[in-house]
């Protein structure tokens, strides 16, 4: 899917959130699967509360157009771009808790936990979890075995103690101990950025692409994972509630150090400017098939919500 004049990006990611939303759709239903007893109902209206409640799903798109650089546009990218999303509505879901964040809204909606409860929150997000990487190993996700092996492992890397989970450990440490900047660069890359490189990662291994390209597209991963947390921060200094959906400013309240906050807005803006630049020269050898992704990269420093 390329965008050009006549589509603009914002169209082609909502286009893609919406074909994966139809997948997530089907699969958080609650009719069992083989080798399940029961979908407990109430558990699975949490589940879908916290799964399909909106959102820009820019990490599916992400996997769907890097497979689609190599030609692996289909259904088993859209199942791994789905498996990612599982993962990440999870990591939101866990997050908003009153022992991590403490958020009583996402996505102009009442978190799980306000909406449900506590316990039935974090059951929610551990079934999301665990069923992430069932959707990668099912039959239904039709890739060589080696390929789902691989993309099983890179997820598990990219969401526990060395990835996601442990950025989250990293984060809450801040608020009791301020890191330097070295250390929010790296609590940043792992919280937030490990499951976006993983994203654009995912679509090279989707492919059976070259161990250069899958190189090469991790770290395109990366320049925008840090380019999405820096954006990020900057909204969270200069937005409000409304326009985001979620509690504004809370970082500062909570005495968290970001990048934006030490440097400013002015330095922010510069670093994301440079952080575009370098994913389109990490894209440079793909020509214009990568305008897609170009665009992405254009977006995430540019997003106002």
């Amino acid at each position: 899917m390329k965008t050009n004049s006549d589509t603009p990006f914002e169209l082609v990611l909502s286009g893609r959130a919406a074909e994966v939303e139809a997948l997530m759709e089907r699969l958080l239903d609650g009719r069992t699967r083989n080798g399940e007893i029961v979908r407990p109902p109430r558990l699975m209206q949490a589940i879908r509360h916290g799964a399909l409640n909106g959102g820009k799903r820019l990490r599916p798109f992400l996997v769907v157009e890097s497979a689609a650089l190599f030609s692996a546009e289909g259904e088993a990218a859209l199942r791994v771009a789905a498996a990612l999303e599982c993962v990440h509505c999870y990591s939101l879901v866990h997050d908003d808790l009153p022992a991590m964040d403490d958020d009583d809204l996402r996505r102009g909606l009442p978190t799980v936990h306000k909406a449900f409860d506590e316990a039935t929150a974090i059951l929610a997000g551990d079934s999301l979890l665990t069923d992430a990487f069932g959707i990668l190993a099912d039959d239904g996700t039709e890739l060589p075995a080696g390929r789902k092996v691989a993309l099983i492992a890179a997820l598990a890397a990219a969401s526990g103690a060395g990835g996601m989970a442990g950025g989250q450990a990293l984060d809450l440490e801040a608020e009791r101990h301020t890191p330097d900047e070295e250390g929010i660069v790296t609590l940043q890359a792992m919280k937030t950025g490990a499951l976006i490189r993983f994203a654009a990662e995912s679509g090279a291994i989707v492919a059976g692409a070259s161990a250069e390209d899958r190189e090469r597209l991790s770290s395109f991963g990366s320049a925008i994972g840090l380019a999405f947390q820096l954006a990020d921060d900057l909204l969270d200094l200069t937005s409000d509630a409304k326009t985001m959906g979620k509690a504004t400013g809370k970082d500062a309240g909570r005495g968290k150090a970001t990048l934006a906050a030490l440097h400013g807005v002015d330095w922010t803006r510069k670093q994301l400017a440079g952080l575009v630049a370098q994913a389109n020269d990490l894209l440079e050898p793909y020509g214009e098939a990568a305008e897609t992704l170009r665009a992405a990269a254009r977006f995430v420093a540019e997003r106002r919500s």
